[in-house]
């Protein structure tokens, strides 16, 4: 027999059924579950973080409010210490006051020198001046960059 008579003998191959992505196999449903709970931990992180930095975003808004209402040295302090005493509930920030109060906002965030905070001495003067811009900006530095350090 020649073989290219048994070739055209032979019947066509049979395809197989094309494989379904459905039902999943279980390791997709366990990298599923690991991304879902990967997910959920972030959230859980952003919203945590979120509501911890809100006296944050409260802060600097008032201290735009203060800017644009041309505020005194008092209220600007009093607004630092309300800052403070949020960011640091458990260290004496309600005591401090002149020099130790300065030196605990440069403490608390290392881009400030305290001849940028020495206005805040101010309340304690008998000459109160207005806040000058330097002043705001060294506020408005430590509302946005001080160091919270969690026990």
């Amino acid at each position: 027999m020649n073989p290219e008579m048994m070739l055209a003998q032979l019947a066509p191959l049979r395809v197989p059924p094309e494989i379904g992505w459905w039902p999943l196999a279980p390791g997709w449903w366990a990298l599923l579950g690991i991304v879902l709970i990967a997910i959920a931990l972030a959230l859980r992180w952003y919203w945590r973080r979120h509501t911890a930095r809100r006296y944050r975003r409260v802060a600097l808004s008032e201290l735009q409010l203060l800017r644009d209402n041309q505020g005194n040295v008092d209220a600007l302090n009093r607004l630092l210490k309300a800052a403070a005493l949020r960011a640091y509930p458990n260290q004496p920030v309600a005591a401090l006051h002149g020099q130790s109060w300065l030196e605990f906002l440069c403490l608390t965030c290392p881009k400030l020198a305290i001849e940028e905070l020495r206005d805040l001495e101010a309340p304690y003067q008998i000459d109160t001046p207005s806040i000058s811009e330097k002043l705001f900006g060294a506020a408005e530095c430590w509302l946005k960059r001080h160091e919270v350090m969690h026990a």
